[in-house]
């Protein structure tokens, strides 16, 4: 199996919002304000969030992404992910990816526990197989027992995180990308949560972190990527201060 990888080089997303007004000179004002970043095209406005990046991981990295609200960070792991495509620039990447950006993204509430487990996972990429293959041993992981019978409506935002942690981390990935270090479930679930969480990660060629907290970032990754405004300022390695 080939390793995993990610290879950048100036890549940009930029997102256009239709039904903006060109003219108007609030608009106009604004885009002046964000230095460029805003920009006016044909009575489209684009924001450029992320812009110009330029980067290589390979097995073993353990990337942290740091930067303000609105910084990118989200939009970065979602580039990863293959959510979106670069606007300008290229992204090549390699390997099978676990996102756990937002793992409750798919549930489906009118649905029960176990047609979700099969609805989520075909979102995530996964064959009916692969499915059936893991389905008991997380269907045990997640507590919920008949639970899994009614509909997710029914259930407490404890146990809706439960069901949709469960899922998320079913199948090992080559990598893994998540945003914020996952925390769900009451105490003893958390318990059960982090080790399977540990385990994927140790087992994940290639980790992609985003956070607001750089003390997580030095625990858990080797190089840290710093963005403001969508700009990258280089990657450095964590075995140093960054600058």
């Amino acid at each position: 199996m080939n390793a995993p990888f990610f290879d950048l080089k100036n890549a940009c997303v930029d997102y256009p919002i239709y039904g903006s007004r060109a003219s108007s000179l609030k608009t106009t004002l604004f885009a002046a304000a964000t230095g460029g970043r805003i920009a006016i095209e044909t009575g489209v406005t684009v924001v450029r969030a992320l812009r110009d990046l330029t980067f290589s991981l390979r097995s073993g990295d353990r990337l942290g992404v740091v930067g303000h609200n609105g910084a990118g960070k989200s939009t970065l792991l979602r580039l990863l992910a293959g959510v979106y495509l670069p606007t300008a620039g290229t992204l090549q990447r390699g390997g099978t990816i676990a996102s756990l950006i937002d793992p409750a993204l798919g549930i489906e509430p009118e649905a029960t526990g176990y047609e979700n487990i099969y609805l989520r996972g075909l979102l995530m990429g996964l064959r009916r197989v692969d499915i059936r293959s893991a389905f008991d041993e997380l269907c045990a992981f997640s507590g919920l027992g008949d639970y899994l019978r009614l509909p997710v409506r029914t259930y407490s935002t404890g146990m809706l995180m439960r069901l949709a942690f469960s899922i998320a981390t079913c199948v090992r990935s080559d990598i893994i990308l998540m945003d914020e270090w996952l925390s769900v479930g009451d105490a003893m679930f958390q318990e059960q949560a982090e080790a399977r969480l540990r385990s994927i990660v140790s087992e994940a060629g290639i980790l992609v972190l985003a956070s607001h907290s750089e003390a997580l970032i030095r625990r858990e990754c080797n190089k840290l990527l710093r963005l403001d405004h969508g700009s990258p300022s280089g990657i450095v390695s964590l075995d140093r201060p960054p600058t």
